[in-house]
């Protein structure tokens, strides 16, 4: 009888040791990582998400994906993972023929025992965030104040010239910064920039008699898109500071926005205050 107990407590031994590990025909062992991400959206047809972990200071894929539904499960070497350090996200081109990982990584943390929580942190420490703008055109005024103040939106405080207030973190290799106020027809882009202190990347929409001041912002006079009316009248509406991909293929801000405000009905001087969104920032907890 003790036997026969010896014999079927070795079988369920090696049961348990089968249902850890899989073989993945190449006599390779593999084990399950499970990403369980929150905050994050579908990309665009060209762009992937890719996971990685950091084994002996060097990136190994565990897989790429394009759904943002979660948890997601992936087969990884065993002895890789649990050897990892660390666990990455990255954005990637959806053909791409660099084996390492892109520049636009976007979240990351340590392995603690069996699990890492991961944020944006390696993007930037985004707790103390502020910054605020002011409604003026002075892309038509040539000196002269033309009394439509409320067509155009600069990021800073109003001055002679105008600076920079922000209160955000450089961003790394693969991020920049986008203003956005949203439209009649949905989200305008007030352009592009790393630099609080310059004109952003830009203008498409400000008009051309006069340059605008060293602070990103764009005037809404020319080339108006479908459904939105020019002048646009930008009293009452959302304004959006977000984090974006470098390349990005998409014309809607990303899924980080770590500032959000209102404009209210005052024009420059009085300036209007953006507001704290980290309920944007995607998260998670990333399980080997």
């Amino acid at each position: 009888m003790i036997r026969k107990m010896i014999l079927a407590m070795s079988m369920i031994g090696l049961l348990t040791v089968s249902c850890s590990t899989n073989d993945d025909g190449n006599g390779q062992n593999t084990s399950t990582l499970t990403l369980n991400l929150t905050g994050l959206e579908a990309l665009g047809l060209d762009y992937v998400y890719e996971g990685w972990i950091i084994v002996d200071g060097a990136p190994v894929s565990t897989g790429r994906f394009s759904s943002n539904n979660f948890p997601q499960s992936f087969q990884v070497d065993t002895d890789q993972l649990n050897s990892a350090s660390t666990f990455v996200l990255s954005i990637e081109p959806l053909v791409d023929p660099d084996p390492a990982p892109a520049a636009t990584k976007i979240l990351a943390g340590d392995f603690n025992g069996d699990s890492a929580m991961v944020n944006t942190g390696l993007i930037g420490d985004f707790s103390n965030a502020s910054g605020s703008f002011f409604l003026r055109t002075p892309t038509d005024e040539m000196g002269v104040n033309n009394g439509n103040d409320e067509n155009g939106i600069w990021f800073g405080t109003p001055g002679m010239p105008p600076t920079p207030n922000f209160v955000l973190p450089s961003l790394p290799e693969g991020w920049a910064y986008e203003g956005w106020v949203v439209g009649d027809a949905g989200p305008l882009s007030t352009g592009t920039f790393t630099a609080f202190d310059m004109v952003d990347n830009s203008a498409p929409f400000s008009e051309t008699t006069q340059a605008g001041p060293p602070v990103p912002g764009e005037d809404f006079f020319l080339n108006a898109p479908s459904g939105e009316t020019f002048p646009l009248d930008l009293r009452g509406r959302t304004v959006v500071i977000s984090v974006e991909p470098v390349p990005d293929d998409s014309f809607a801000p990303f899924v980080l926005k770590p500032l959000v405000g209102t404009a209210g009905n005052e024009t420059a001087p009085f300036t209007h205050d953006l507001g704290l969104n980290l309920a944007s920032l995607p998260t998670g907890t990333v399980s080997r």
